[in-house]
């Protein structure tokens, strides 16, 4: 880094502390010229899309996770924080095998293996509407999936 005020290299780090937003701020002084500034370093993350069914790409949005997680899990003894762990775990989980880009089915794949640990009805409930289920017998063949793993 150059100082912005007389273009020398030679900078002197002063203070650093943390800052929120894993954000980190530093003090530095410019041992040529004397003058004195501020630096914020960051982590650039990665912008996550999702392709949707028609082949849209929209951004990743966790609410959308978490509001049909509130719906699946409702009048059932999941916490809220559960339900926001869930939807960090699967978008850190995404991030980790450095993608940029996801299909809505491996979204809704991950949630449902999530949402299996978690708690059982709210998974049924959960696989009803993602796996669009219109027939009784979706939901034995689920059953029956269930009892073979």
């Amino acid at each position: 880094m150059r100082c912005p005020f007389c273009g020398a290299e030679n900078l002197r780090t002063l203070e650093t502390r943390d800052s929120p937003n894993n954000m980190v701020r530093r003090r530095k002084e410019c041992l040529a010229c004397g003058k004195r500034m501020t630096t914020y370093e960051y982590i650039e993350e990665i912008e996550l899309m999702v392709k949707k069914k028609d082949g849209r790409l929209e951004r990743f949005n966790p609410d959308k996770i978490i509001k049909g997680l509130q719906k699946a899990c409702e009048k059932r003894p999941v916490s809220l924080e559960q339900i926001k762990d869930i939807a960090e775990n699967v978008r850190q989980e995404i991030l980790a095998e450095g993608r940029d880009e996801v299909t809505t089915k491996e979204i809704g794949d991950r949630i449902i293996a999530h949402l299996r640990e978690l708690d059982y009805v709210a998974y049924v409930r959960f696989a009803s509407v993602y796996r669009d289920f219109t027939e009784p017998e979706d939901f034995h063949r689920l059953m029956n999936e269930e009892k073979e793993q």
